[in-house]
């Protein structure tokens, strides 16, 4: 009896350690485009295989490495087994600060992400991460980063979000890329260039066939506001329909619900034919009512 009692004391901590939290801390050198590359990896308790990664990257030059430790952002990686890669880059010195050349992720940042990633796959024990899709979710040149990567890497992404940003390096995406869901967020309130622009990018497209959605938040200005929390609908509802044990599957158009952006409402595509004018693409009906309750106008609003 004593002998169990003993190999029972002896495997407490080793269990313990097995199910506590992951969280570590790396940085990769200065790159063509780019001066700090740091970077804060969060793993859920427990052993099991985790399904994809939660790439969080802040604004202008910020620091977004405490979103790791974020209870929303936690609770939201362990209920859906995912892991957390929250970003800081920032910029070399140059004339035009307010243009992010870290944002062009194709010249070295991204490399730089999937460098560190690799590195957190190895050392938190899941090997599965260095090849495991992407949610995006960052604000202003955050989501500026995300917009790039989909353009790069769109293979990698099932899903991302654009959030009131304001310098873009890409236009008309390829059809891959197009072919990733997202939402644009944008602010009633916000500077007139950043919503012209995302809604241009949007509308050329969403043209295309690209399974996107723009969000206009009535009353707000540069800020978060609500669109967190319609993200974490909307990626929590594209994980479940696009990850599959074989990777990523693509969605049919015809299998979403199509947003009225100027009445706020929405209904099923279905069989039906998509208009030769900008609509939102939600894909399931959860999201849909989302997406309406953000935009719907209001007296506050207004």
């Amino acid at each position: 009896m004593r002998f169990f009692v003993a190999l029972l004391l002896i495997a407490q901590p080793l269990f313990a350690a097995a199910s506590a939290q992951v969280m570590l801390d790396d940085s990769v050198p200065a790159g063509p485009n780019f001066d700090k590359a740091e970077f804060r990896f969060y793993a859920p308790p427990g052993n099991a295989a985790l399904r994809g990664v939660l790439v969080l990257v802040p604004g202008s030059n910020g620091d977004g490495r405490p979103m790791a430790q974020d209870s929303v952002w936690q609770g939201f990686a362990g209920k859906n087994h995912l892991a957390i890669l929250a970003c800081r880059f920032t910029d070399k010195q140059h004339e035009q600060g307010f243009i992010e050349e870290y944002i062009a992720v194709s010249k070295g940042s991204g490399d730089a992400l999937l460098t560190a990633l690799g590195r957190f796959a190895e050392r938190s024990g899941h090997p599965e991460l260095a090849t495991a899709p992407f949610l995006m979710w960052g604000m202003s040149a955050g989501g500026q980063f995300n917009y790039e990567f989909v353009a790069w890497k769109p293979e990698r992404v099932a899903a991302f979000v654009v959030n009131k940003g304001g310098i873009y390096y890409s236009a008309l995406l390829s059809r891959a890329a197009r072919e990733v869901p997202g939402i644009l967020f944008i602010g009633g309130k916000d500077l007139a260039f950043r919503n012209n622009t995302i809604s241009g990018l949007f509308a050329v497209n969403r043209r295309g066939g690209a399974l996107w959605a723009l969000a206009e938040e009535p009353g707000v200005a540069h800020v978060v506001g609500k669109s967190r929390d319609v993200s974490l609908v909307f990626f929590e509802d594209v994980l479940q329909l696009r990850l599959t044990s074989s990777g990523l599957v693509r969605l049919e158009e015809k299998s979403g619900f199509l947003g009225d952006l100027t009445a706020g409402s929405f209904a099923p595509l279905g069989d039906g034919r998509v208009p030769n004018y900008p609509t939102a693409w939600l894909p399931t009906e959860r999201v849909a009512k989302e997406w309406q309750a953000m935009v719907k106008k209001s007296d506050e609003g207004k």
